[in-house]
């Protein structure tokens, strides 16, 4: 039984992975232009074409449906991808954890998000952490878990849509979200959209005064539009990445069609 729960849940991951036509909400940056503005550590997030990026951009209510972490020319990287030009870490669901070049995310719209004030201790701790993982694979064997993402527009409730990434045995999540990433940075503790609590400051010369506590919210509870929206993020738009003149732009003043 779990042979062949296995073999239906690899099927099931291939047909919601499997790239369609899908019109993006903004326009494709060059890949040469895209690995020009990288950095180590920055969070690449994609608006995928597949079945299960459509759920994904449902549930979270996001452009983004997919994530990958920039690891540039890592220690180690290229051996345990064996193949050149490999500079992201992302979960697959079939393939699990892998290495890829930039021509895979060639023709999606996509958005730079970089975490700020990392020393360089503290990005090679989070690259490290990422490349211990390349070859991790996920059992696929809950196929309930896979099929909730065949519709794509679920009828769930708003408040109870990210909760529906999350549910269920946890390896179909961890494959398909941004756990990986997000565990990643909770090793080096940098924030991600941590739970804030204000207490006290239980100050004897400011007794009004008050103090922010983080918590760490649990990986399994992130989607890649939350490094988008962290305050702890900065986004990178490669379009004003150099001198920009908007000047120089050519426009097309013919008049519309039907006008």
């Amino acid at each position: 039984m779990g042979l062949a729960l296995a073999w239906l849940g690899r099927q099931l991951a291939r047909y919601l992975g499997k790239a369609r036509h899908v019109h993006g909400s903004g326009p494709a940056v060059a890949p040469d232009r895209l690995l020009a503005c990288l950095e180590p550590g920055d969070v690449l997030l994609v608006e995928g074409n597949s079945r299960v990026s459509s759920a994904i951009k449902y549930l979270t209510q996001s452009t983004w449906s997919h994530a990958a972490l920039y690891v540039g020319p890592a220690p180690g990287l290229a051996n345990a991808a064996r193949v050149a030009g490999h500079c992201f870490i992302e979960a697959d669901m079939v393939d699990g954890v892998r290495s890829v070049g930039i021509d895979e995310f060639r023709g999606l719209h996509s958005r730079i998000c970089r975490p700020l004030g990392l020393r360089k201790s503290d990005c090679q701790q989070l690259i490290a952490f990422a490349v211990a993982r390349l070859g991790n694979r996920y059992d696929l064997r809950n196929v309930i878990d896979l099929a909730r993402y065949l519709l794509p527009t679920p009828p769930v409730p708003s408040r109870f849509r990210r909760q529906l990434l999350a549910l269920g045995s946890g390896d179909p999540t961890r494959a398909i979200c941004s756990t990986l990433i997000a565990q990643a940075f909770q090793s080096i503790r940098y924030p991600i959209l941590p739970i804030t609590d204000t207490h006290s400051a239980d100050s004897p010369t400011c007794p009004g005064c008050v103090e922010e506590i983080l918590r760490v919210r649990h990986h399994s509870l992130f989607a890649p539009r939350d490094f988008d929206v962290s305050p702890y993020f900065q986004i990178v738009k490669p379009t004003l990445a150099g001198p920009f003149d908007f000047t120089a732009l050519h426009w097309d003043d013919a008049p519309a069609a039907g006008r």
